[in-house]
């Protein structure tokens, strides 16, 4: 890092923020749409698993290291009709620095690929990242969407972050999908699946023949997700699993978070079939019985996301952050307390 010399901590950070790392571009505040006109070279996403064919779509994956997440464009070939889902905003929870980079690397591929985003998907409320899902629509024009069930989560969060001004009617997306729903990008048609347990809002996306199951299951050395968050539940997570694995066998699944267990690079592609097989956590408990037992104990041992209270207050607004106060800050409001028999790490 340069040596800021006898600057304020304050000027430190600003340039931090004003002068982006080398190898990233990094937009102005995340809520306002950065002027164009500078060139893009196309950046590489960290795979890509290819179309079947008609009705197939191409999905390009982005890890986020930061936060393990999975960040995805799935885009009909025949077309160039593509969406984003779970698009990550950047935050560093020392300084609260937020930051495009992530999501402007979304865009930089879209645009050399000349792909046009018709949808702007989050799975569910995320606890370990903000979402970039209203500055990506900022950006592009797109609708944001997520599930139906968001209103109960905003609804339970709204309580505690005694936030009485939130609006907890979904009215911060565009649309609202319920179960059995349907969407089409391009040409590909796709439906959304009820998935709680994780949280109370948690769907997958079904386009064409691939599933974004978000935080249900991972890969299969990672097992299944917590189910302990406000609104959570171990049995409905079972069931949720149960829905997924019953679509076809070759089904191209696709988790929402890889940590990579023993240092392995990121994986994130299954299938029914293998998950069946493999996955630890669900060959261990073959039964509802037996994985709520072991979820629920399991859950019991885990540290809280280092985001959670921070990412939840920004995402079941929209991924709005706050409005600047007087002084031409943004501020954030954490509940102390709220999980008193937490584990510390």
């Amino acid at each position: 890092m340069r040596r800021a010399g006898t600057a304020s901590l304050a000027g430190r950070f600003h340039r931090a923020w004003r002068e982006p790392r080398k190898g990233a571009r990094m937009a102005g505040p995340v809520d306002s749409v950065p002027g164009g006109g500078a060139s893009v070279s196309q950046p590489a996403p960290t795979g890509r698993s290819a179309s079947r064919g008609a009705g197939s779509p191409d999905v390009f994956v982005f890890h986020d290291a930061r936060t393990g997440s999975l960040q995805y464009i799935v885009a009909d070939p025949a077309s160039g009709a593509a969406a984003i889902i779970d698009p990550v905003l950047d935050f560093d929870e020392r300084s609260g620095s937020t930051a495009t980079a992530s999501a402007d690397r979304l865009l930089d591929f879209i645009a050399a690929r000349g792909l046009r985003v018709e949808w702007i998907l989050d799975t569910h409320p995320h606890a370990d990242h903000f979402s970039a899902a209203h500055y990506l629509k900022l950006r592009t024009g797109a609708p944001m969407a997520i599930g139906a069930g968001v209103r109960a989560v905003q609804a339970l969060w709204r309580d505690i972050y005694n936030w009485p001004g939130l609006a907890v009617d979904g009215s911060q997306w565009d649309r609202l999908f319920a179960p059995g729903d349907g969407l089409r990008i391009g040409g590909i048609e796709g439906r959304v699946i009820a998935s709680p347990g994780h949280t109370l809002a948690s769907v997958t996306y079904v386009i064409g023949d691939a599933a974004f199951v978000h935080d249900t299951i991972f890969m299969p050395d990672s097992g299944t997700a917590r189910a302990d968050f406000p609104g959570g539940s171990a049995g409905a997570l079972w069931d949720s699993i149960q829905d997924i694995l019953s679509l076809p066998d070759d089904t191209r699944l696709f988790t929402g978070h890889d940590y990579c267990p023993e240092g392995r690079a990121p994986q994130w592609e299954s299938t029914p079939a293998t998950q069946r097989a493999t996955n630890t956590h669900l060959t261990q408990c073959p039964t509802r019985e037996a994985f709520v037992a072991m979820r629920t104990a399991r859950d019991r041992t885990l540290p809280m996301p280092n985001r959670i209270l921070q990412a939840l207050q920004i995402n079941i607004n929209g991924g709005r952050l706050p409005e600047p106060e007087a002084n031409g800050r943004r501020y954030l409001k954490i509940p102390l307390d709220l999980f008193p028999d937490a584990v510390w790490d």
